[in-house]
């Protein structure tokens, strides 16, 4: 029973990892390619490393498990915000089908400050 689960565990996060990858290259522009990477891949990885966990069934390995998951959780978003914050401040272009930009008029270059 273990098995099955650790072989479902792994084909689901493994199928994530394949749609983030074909995400970023099919996406059109940068800040679509940050949103796929960050929420399919995230949960992915998270996936094949709670079926890793199941797999080896250890305290040790479970705890590093849950720490990596942790951390993994923690980080991927702020690179991704931080990734993306960047991209906009500095010029990057937007899709051509991309209708609203919630930030036009509010950013200042002068003092790189966002007014509300």
């Amino acid at each position: 029973m273990a098995d099955l689960f650790i072989m479902v565990l792994t084909g689901i996060g493994s199928l994530f990892v394949l749609l983030a990858a074909v995400g970023l290259l099919r996406m059109p522009d940068l800040y679509l390619r940050i949103s796929v990477s960050t929420k399919a891949a995230t949960l992915g990885m998270g996936l094949i490393l709670a079926s890793a966990a199941i797999h080896f069934g250890e305290m040790g390995v479970t705890t590093r498990v849950i720490a990596i998951v942790f951390f993994i959780f923690l980080t991927a978003p702020i690179g991704a915000h931080l990734l993306g914050r960047a991209s906009y401040l500095t010029g990057v272009k937007r899709w051509k089908r991309t209708h609203t930009d919630q930030l036009e008029g509010k950013y200042n270059r002068r003092t790189h400050r966002l007014d509300s």
